[in-house]
Formats: structure tokens, C-alpha cells, sequence
């Protein structure tokens, strides 16, 4: 009896140290670096996220803090579209929606390469800002993708005198709420799959 009331007490105090925890944890992911003014807005790829990042993206452009929207390209179709009859890429999904959000077509541009991953995300970033001659750029992804983003531009953005800055689509619409991420599947993808991938990214990058 003694023995299960102390595993009683032991689970008890577990579950209440994750619940403490857990949102730490989440919040420990998501960095800014505000920039008020920049030569464009990146919007790096994301397909399951693609919607809340073009929306911050717009927000951004129509505060007049960039005259250009560049987008990144993992090179992923979406689902089934009955208007287009395809399975759109999902970088033409993120230019629908930013034009439906207010960015005139003519002010956005999709960076030319194959996004496989951040670090390959963040040469292309710095290849495009060497072709167009951009002295800045507001970098914008989702939260808990933030911390290894902004490691991988700066690592790759040293030395080209680029002024990078970074803003962050809220938590909570495509992806969980930092307080309760972990009762979702999306949540352990995006929190607790960033943590490995910040491990590997250390490791193979520095």
C-alpha cells in the first residue's frame, strides 16, 4: 500500500513538472530579430505551415517594412486542387495566398534552387541576396522553427555585410499552442522533432 501511494506521488509530481516544463520548452524554440526596414520579406518554405507564414509575411509587406516578398521553394506539391485540376506545388499555393492577403503579384518573387532542408534553405537565401545586390532581409518562418533558422542564416549570411532580421507567424493556428503542444501530433512534430534536429545541426554544422 505504502509502495503505491509513493508511485501515485511520483507520477503525480512527474505530470506536474512536464506540465511546467513542457511550454518552456516550447517557448525555448521561438528567437526574433526585429528589423523595421528591409530590402525583402523571405518567406521560407513550409507546406503543412505555408498559411500562417504568408499571412505574417503580408501583414509585414503591407506595414511597409519591405517592397518585396521573396519565397523559397521545397519543391512539394500540395493536395488535390478542382480549380486547377493538379496537385499544386506548394510554393504556388504560398503566392495565391499572399496575393489574396494584398501583395500585388508583381512585388513577389520565388527564389530559384530546391529547398531540402534549412541549411540548404539558408544558401539559397544568401545566393539570392548576393544575384539581387540586398543589403537586408526580414526572414519570416514559423515559431518553433525559428532558433535553427536563424543559426543556419547567420552561419551562412557571415561576412556578406547582410543585415538579417527575423519574425515569427504566432503559435497556435497551423501549429500548436506552446501550453499545450504536446496533446497534439503536429506539437511533437514541430517541438519535440526540432530538438533532434537542433542536435543534428549542431553536430553537422556547428
Amino acid at each position: 500500500m505504502v509502495v503505491k501511494r509513493r508511485t501515485i506521488k511520483l507520477l503525480l509530481f512527474a505530470a506536474l513538472c512536464w506540465w511546467l516544463l513542457a511550454p518552456i520548452a516550447a517557448r525555448a524554440l521561438i528567437v526574433k530579430a526585429d528589423l523595421p526596414q528591409a530590402d525583402a520579406i523571405v518567406v521560407l518554405s513550409g507546406s503543412s505551415t505555408y498559411i500562417e507564414r504568408t499571412h505574417t509575411a503580408a501583414d509585414l509587406f503591407k506595414q511597409g517594412r519591405a517592397p518585396l516578398v521573396v519565397l523559397t521553394d521545397d519543391n512539394t506539391r500540395g493536395g488535390w486542387s478542382s480549380a486547377q485540376q493538379r496537385n499544386p506545388y506548394f510554393v504556388e499555393r504560398a503566392h495565391e495566398e499572399l496575393v489574396r492577403q494584398g501583395v500585388p503579384p508583381a512585388q513577389i518573387r520565388v527564389a530559384p534552387g530546391v529547398a531540402d532542408g534549412t541549411h540548404e534553405e539558408a544558401l539559397i537565401v544568401r545566393d539570392y541576396v548576393a544575384a539581387h545586390g540586398l543589403h537586408s532581409v526580414l526572414v519570416v518562418t514559423s515559431a518553433y522553427h525559428s532558433r535553427r533558422a536563424l543559426r543556419a542564416l547567420k552561419q551562412t549570411l557571415a561576412g556578406t555585410e547582410t543585415t538579417l532580421g527575423m519574425m515569427t507567424a504566432p503559435p497556435g493556428w497551423q501549429t500548436p499552442r506552446s501550453e499545450w503542444w504536446w496533446l497534439h501530433y503536429e506539437g511533437w512534430r514541430s517541438v519535440a522533432g526540432e530538438y533532434v534536429k537542433l542536435i543534428y545541426y549542431w553536430l553537422k554544422y556547428g
